[in-house]
């Protein structure tokens, strides 16, 4: 939204709450929700807003070119929020956000391990992308790289990424990270976790 200067105005959500007031904007239970209370509207699902946004916005599109070039977007963007958030950020989230704020549980080391090691796989991938194309999906900013972006930066702010030995990705990452759009996030914090102490640098 802010790549295309739409205002809005985050709502932080504990999913795992299971809040009625949150299950009855989305039964699923799931962020993200955009909610527009002037126009009666409620959407869900990431990829289903920023495809509404994409039809119903015309600056800076993220969503453009061929049809072909579009699809390699959609393949990029399913890669990183099923495959890499199934590989890395979901065992990170439980082990090392929910097991200490929900469960009071120590979190498990090889599942930490086995979660960084595929990491470091999903980056050998990336720093390929990066190498062949000035974008992740080709010649602009798309979907693509914010998708990417997001859910590494989670990944990152969990300390479940290595950056050595991955300098196109991080050359990559340095550059979304200072984009106006993406800079402000990087000052959000999750309760009672601390990044690691690179992780809001643009040039860390």
């Amino acid at each position: 939204m802010s790549e295309k200067s739409i205002g809005y105005e985050l709502v932080a959500e504990h999913p795992w709450e299971m809040r009625d007031d949150f299950l009855d904007l989305n039964p699923a239970g799931r962020t993200p929700v955009l909610a527009n209370t002037e126009r009666k509207l409620v959407l869900k699902d990431s990829r289903a807003i920023c495809e509404y946004l994409e039809e119903t916005e015309d600056r800076n599109p993220l969503l453009g070119g061929t049809a072909t070039y579009r699809a390699e977007i959609r393949r990029l963007v399913a890669l990183f929020e099923e495959h890499f958030y199934g590989d890395v950020v979901a065992p990170l989230l439980h082990e090392r956000m929910k097991k200490r704020l929900v469960t009071r549980e120590s979190p498990n080391a090889s599942i930490l391990r086995e979660a960084m090691r595929r990491a470091n796989t999903h980056l050998d991938y990336l720093d390929y992308l990066v190498d062949s194309r000035s974008w992740l999906a080709g010649s602009t900013l798309s979907m693509a790289d914010l998708a990417a972006a997001a859910q590494i930066s989670v990944a990152d702010y969990l300390g479940g990424i290595d950056w050595a030995g991955h300098s196109q990705a991080h050359t990559w990452y340095s550059v979304l990270k200072s984009r106006p759009s993406f800079r402000p996030l990087l000052a959000d914090r999750m309760g009672g976790i601390n990044p690691p102490k690179h992780y809001p640098d643009v040039d860390f």
